[in-house]
């Protein structure tokens, strides 16, 4: 068995691993968008949704909404770190600008934060991290309790906050403990939704006569699947180019691998095939190229709604990429002061406090 083919069995037959994303997001003077929107994703599924127009957390699933009906603390406290957290980053914006020393806008302050764990091996692993104006800002080592700063500019503010051991200690103990207690309890509830297996639909497309020919499979779930082009039954890697796993705006997936058909000769088509295989289903699914089942623009042939697809998936990673939050961040009351930079960094409590 080849390179590629190891990393292939070792994709398809890994353990299962889940995770909690916390993401926030505030703005100014972005027209059009909220001044502050929060998204809840577990296992890269839209969970719960939070915005300053609506002031309050709405489950998006029908088993977070189940779990909020059981507990309605829950919710409640969902909704009260919304509102908190839409203060702390509006003053956060214009205290990054002032350390900055930044005179022009619009300004983008974002977050990520979260945990991911391994239900076999039981590995946690935990992240936390900032972003300002689409580009990385601070990002927290959690082995060295320090904070990496990519930009020279956020030194300053990765300063203050290693001042802070106390609160160092706290996000370790979050993300070793606290946040993965709360992803199982999400993985618990929503069980028979984030663990089910759904198989695509694999199509041929192909924009003109000479174009590269893409294997295109969308609706899938999870996104632990591959996609390759073999001939005569062998993966080939020349000629082919493989694009990421994306999310479509009903939580399912799509990828897709391109061939490029240049140098083959109109006889051989038949000699390739696209093949994909997704974890937990059964047989593969494999489409042999074939001029009479490729979708196209140019031909009169089955038509697929490429554009429609694309246009609501860019739709929402726009939100959830850009605009994706979660409320776990704390009470701020706790500053400290350098150059004269009072740069706010919220506790993590417990859920309840």
């Amino acid at each position: 068995m080849n390179y590629y083919g190891l990393l292939l069995l070792f994709h398809i037959t890994s353990s299962v691993q889940h995770s909690l994303r916390y993401f926030l997001s505030a703005t100014s003077g972005v027209p059009g968008f909220p001044e502050f929107i929060g998204v809840a994703t577990v296992n890269e599924v839209q969970a719960v949704y939070c915005d300053s127009n609506i002031k309050t957390a709405k489950p998006r699933q029908d088993w977070m909404r189940g779990l909020m009906e059981e507990d309605p603390e829950h919710l409640e406290w969902y909704s009260w770190r919304c509102l908190k957290e839409q203060h702390i980053f509006r003053a956060n914006i214009v205290n990054f600008k002032q350390c900055l020393n930044l005179t022009q806008g619009p300004y983008i302050l974002q977050r990520m934060n979260g945990c991911e764990w391994d239900d076999e091996t039981g590995e946690i692993k935990g992240y936390n991290q900032y972003g300002f104006n689409g580009e990385d800002f601070l990002a927290l080592d959690l082995n060295t309790l320090t904070w990496t700063a990519p930009k020279s500019q956020a030194v300053v503010i990765k300063l203050t906050w290693e001042g802070n051991k106390a609160k160092l200690e706290s996000n370790k103990n979050y993300y070793n403990n606290e946040c993965p207690d709360w992803l199982k309890n999400y993985v618990q509830h929503g069980r028979s939704f984030l663990q089910r297996t759904e198989s695509p639909s694999v199509s041929l497309l192909q924009k003109t006569p000479s174009s590269v020919v893409s294997c295109h499979a969308t609706g899938f779930y999870p996104d632990r699947a591959e996609i390759f082009w073999r001939k005569d039954g062998e993966e080939i890697h020349e000629g082919v180019e493989k694009g990421e796993i994306l999310m479509n705006n009903d939580g399912t997936f799509q990828m897709s691998a391109e061939l490029n058909i240049s140098s083959i000769q109109p006889g051989g088509w038949r000699r390739y095939d696209c093949v994909f295989q997704l974890s937990g289903a059964g047989d593969d699914i494999i489409v042999t190229l074939d001029k009479s089942v490729i979708r196209t623009n140019w031909a009169s042939s089955p038509e697929i709604p490429v554009a429609a697809v694309a246009g609501g998936v860019a739709a929402f990673l726009l939100v959830v990429a850009v605009f994706v939050a979660v409320f776990r961040l704390g009470k701020c009351n706790r500053f400290q002061q350098v150059d004269g930079c009072d740069v706010k960094q919220p506790l993590l409590p417990k859920y309840g406090q």
